[in-house]
């Protein structure tokens, strides 16, 4: 094994615990509902940017580059210093929801680019402008723009036009697991010298206010270069730098003074060190050399296009002459790096594919956070401190009391999501499955905890709202995260993680049964499910037009849910043969729901539409006719996902799950109709279950093939392209709504209009097609094929197809023949500078037809699967890129 699989397996085997320190720290704790303790649940106007500087925390902390242990007891960051903006640069800006004319947006350049899974080595850049940095002009340009216009970003305001920026590359390296050596890179870009100021920083979380700490931390100072950092919970820290910076200490405590107008508590507070620096406040900071918070301030001239250094080394015990070998240890765990990544490549031949997709597993590691949530102590508030509102018992997350969070937690993005979200971690476990399998699953197994998941079987949705209900894909995550994890272990499956995930996804299940099919006749009302605003209305709250909405994706997902927990079952039969009567239930239940979306209520109602061939939604007004809302969008093609191919040995070697199902099949012969090719044998005697046989998949697919409709060069739309000319338009209750094809921002002020799924590409929904498609391409062993385009006489495989549409979606990030990058669009900057173009940055979503990227700028939590497609591009090689391209470019 190579050093850093090594490391891994050290970690798991509790050896040695490398993952105790890591990029632990979120991008932005102001704003979040954590640190909201307002009477209305205003989460981002109760604690600001602006106010963040002076504001102590109570449950997280924030800053850039920043790492801590995992208990983010010791907090460490970088601070930077233009000698011309109002503030230190001690955290990232952006906007909050409101503020934003597309909802929050993070207003800064940035880009994690690479990290090993122990965090043994990272590396992040950092562009930070020389000019003042535009606040005003961010926040002012933004309000005058409509849903209509674009965002106004910080490349927009000119400050990188001349050059006159700081690229800061900023470095970690492991010698030991708590002897940590950072390093920032100074890059001036310009052609004048300039100066900044450089400010790694040193802090504890603020945990003695909530009675549990008998003792006070202490920072303090060891030597004229050296820090001494003391918790009575893990002893001493040393911080030692090179050269001579000025330290000074203050509090990690609220300036209340200036926030709320009453007295403070301590003389030496939170932003002192930016009144220090900033405005040369000596009073700000403590003369005596010690406190919870401190800084080692570099005054620094960087020359023309030249660069400076400054690195830092931690310990947790004195090192005398700690500096000797600092670029030794990086330069190795660098090397250790490259080793641990050329293995996970070794199939990726294309460099710009290699660079993306390690910069993608970088992201991913980068966007691990320290996670704190009590619940039950937010709402009660703490003991001596002032009592929450009453107004809170009632309202956000109440019903979630006895959720405690406490842990280190895979985020879709640090900055606009800096929480968990139930469905986009299921997705990111996939792609980190191939880097560290027991991250992977310790993630899927932590949202099933007791302490997680609610007493009734719903699992979390994320902190805005608990309650909200995301697309139950967990199962479906923890079955293929087990077979990753089995393959790479030479076939041995964990069989522990797979029971164990299984018992609750049980209890998940019946949540799902109980709770969005109120009439029992397997057809569902999933609500929000994370499509935002795809719908003519809020799905959560379709009883405000006083009806039920009967959801086709709603209940694919869970004919897909019932098909991931029999393959589970069929799984955990290799160990014992008792879960064969779990996935004879579970079998039974997908045929029930495939009935029932063709005959609702044994009323010849169908959620498949003749007409149009394709699934839609029903919207049910009392005393009136069912309402088919004819809308195209992927809510159409979500039955596709509801798809599993089973060997016959399988069924031979569980001969009670064999009987019953032919049993249950002989005598519900109109169920055994409709799910495809039950009785056929497919290739190698496989068995297919899936909620499409040949006509309903072959419709789907020519719909989902059709450049009019939704194929986009990169990727598959989230809406047809159709309704660009031909908005969808229905009438109820008086209102006129409407849906039309938006393939960029969203024009629509549900849920804030801060994402879209009117028109734009979303890799969760094209990695599943993809996944999908390659299930029944192992099926029919490569014999299916549909005609493309219609009339053509080209016919394609589901193998083919699957592998275009994977390089499609690998393309909005990779260079063209005209040497762009689609996800930057038309911004020159981004697409020509050397400094700029190399370095990917991987949005929520992206235009539905040209590429841009566009939403939150670094999601690499389910935009990483970018990595995953790549993967599985090489791994599927036989069939050659420019014979899928020949075909599909055919019009």
């Amino acid at each position: 094994m190579n050093i850093e699989k090594i490391r891994l397996q050290e970690d798991k085997d509790w050896k040695k615990h490398w993952k105790k320190w890591g990029p632990y720290l979120t991008d932005r704790q102001w704003g979040t509902v954590r640190e909201d303790y307002s009477p209305n649940g205003a989460a981002w106007e109760n604690v600001t940017h602006h106010d963040a500087k002076s504001k102590a925390y109570r449950w997280g902390e924030e800053g850039i580059a920043g790492i801590s242990d995992y208990k983010q007891q010791i907090c460490i960051a970088w601070s930077f210093w233009n000698g011309r903006d109002p503030m230190l640069k001690e955290r990232l800006f952006g906007l909050t929801g409101p503020q934003g004319n597309h909802g929050e947006d993070v207003k800064e350049i940035y880009y994690y680019l690479d990290s090993t899974p122990t965090h043994s080595y990272m590396k992040m850049l950092y562009k930070y402008p020389q000019q003042e940095f535009p606040y005003k002009q961010l926040i002012e340009e933004n309000a005058k723009r409509t849903k209509n216009d674009p965002e106004f970003e910080l490349i927009d305001t000119g400050v990188f036009d001349q050059d006159e920026y700081f690229d800061i590359f900023i470095e970690y390296a492991k010698n030991d697991v708590e002897d940590i050596v950072g390093k920032a890179i100074i890059h001036n870009r310009s052609d004048q010298e300039e100066k900044i100021w450089i400010a790694p920083t040193i802090w504890f979380r603020k945990t003695w206010f909530t009675g549990h700490e008998p003792f006070m931390p202490k920072l303090s100072l060891s030597d004229k270069n050296r820090i001494k950092a003391y918790n009575p919970n893990s002893g001493n820290y040393f911080l030692s730098f090179d050269g001579e910076p000025e330290i000074k200490f203050c509090d990690n405590e609220t300036n209340r003074e200036k926030l709320y107008q009453i007295p403070n508590e301590k003389k030496y507070l939170k932003d002192g060190i930016n009144e220090f620096i900033v405005n040369g406040d000596e009073s700000a900071v403590n003369p005596e050399n010690f406190g919870t918070k401190a800084a080692a301030i570099y005054k620094l001239t960087v020359p023309a296009k030249g660069e400076v250094s400054v690195k830092f080394r931690m310990t947790h015990h004195f090192v005398e002459d700690s500096h000797s070998n600092c670029d030794q240890i990086l330069h190795e765990r660098k090397r250790d790096a490259d080793e641990f990544y050329s293995e996970v490549q070794a199939r990726v031949k294309d460099e710009d594919m290699r660079n993306i997709q390690r910069q993608a597993y970088g992201g991913m590691m980068w966007t691990k956070q320290f996670y704190y949530y009590n619940v039950e102590r937010w709402l009660e508030g703490d003991p001596g401190r002032y009592s929450p509102p009453k107004e809170r018992k009632k309202g956000r997350n109440s019903e979630w009391r006895h959720l405690y969070n406490f842990d280190i937690i895979s985020m879709p993005d640090k900055w606009e999501y800096p929480w968990y979200a139930a469905w986009d971690l299921a997705f990111h476990c996939v792609p980190l499955s191939r880097i560290d399998p027991e991250f992977a699953k310790s993630q899927l197994v932590l949202l099933l905890n007791e302490w997680y998941m609610h007493p009734n079987g719903q699992i979390p949705a994320y902190e805005w709202n608990f309650s909200d209900v995301n697309p139950p894909v967990h199962a479906y995550a923890v079955q293929r995260v087990y077979q990753i994890d089995k393959k790479m272990n030479g076939g041995q499956g964990d069989q522990e993680f797979l029971e164990r995930c299984f018992h609750k996804l049980m209890i998940n299940f019946t949540w799902w049964v109980n709770q969005k099919d109120s009439d029992g006749k397997n057809i569902f009302e999933g609500g929000f499910l994370g499509l935002d605003n795809i719908s003519v209305i809020d799905r959560s709250h379709a009883h405000h037009y006083k009806g039920k909405l009967e959801q086709a994706d709603a209940t694919s997902w869970m004919a897909m849910f019932s098909l991931n927990m029999m393959r589970i079952s069929l799984d955990l039969c290799e160990f014992n043969k008792t879960y064969q009567y779990t996935a004879i239930k579970f079998l039974e239940h997908f045929l029930y729901i495939a009935g029932a979306m063709n005959n609702i209520s044994g009323e010849s109602i169908s959620l498949w539409n003749d007409d149009e061939n394709f699934f839609f939604d029903v919207f049910h007004l009392p005393g009136k006719e069912p309402k088919v809302m004819k809308v195209k969008s992927i809510v159409g093609i979500i039955p596709l996902f509801a798809v599993e191919s089973i060997r016959l040995d399988m069924f031979d070697s569980l001969p009670d799950f064999k009987n019953r199902m032919e049993f249950f099949l002989k005598e519900k012969p109109k169920l055994a109709a409709l799910v495809s090719s039950w009785i056929q044998p497919g290739f190698e005697k496989r068995r297919l279950f899936s909620l499409l046989r040949g006509h309903r998949m072959k419709s789907i697919l020519n719909k989902m093939l059709d450049p009019n409709e939704f194929l986009s060069e990169y990727g598959v739309r989230s809406l047809s392209k159709d309704h660009e000319k031909k908005p969808y338009s229905v009438r109820i209750n008086g209102d006129n709504l409407t849906v039309k094809y938006t393939p960029g921002e969203s024009d629509s002020l549900m849920f804030g209009g801060n994402s879209n799924w009117r028109g734009p590409i979303w890799f969760p929904i094209n990695h599943l097609i993809i996944e999908s498609l390659r299930k029944f391409d192992y099926y029919y062993g490569g014999e299916f094929s549909i005609e493309y385009p219609t009339g053509s006489g080209n016919y394609v495989t589901m193998d083919i197809i699957a592998r275009e549409l994977s390089l499609r979606c690998i393309k909005i990030f990779l260079i063209d023949k005209d040497g762009r990058r689609p996800v930057y669009g038309h911004h020159p900057k981004f697409q020509e500078d050397p400094h700029f173009k190399d370095y990917i940055l991987f949005y929520e979503y992206f235009h539905g037809d040209n590429g841009r990227g566009m939403g939150a700028s670094h999601q690499t939590g389910w935009t990483g699967l970018v990595a995953e497609m790549i993967h599985k591009y090489y791994k599927s090689e036989k069939k050659t890129s420019e014979n899928v391209e020949s075909v599909f470019r055919i019009q």
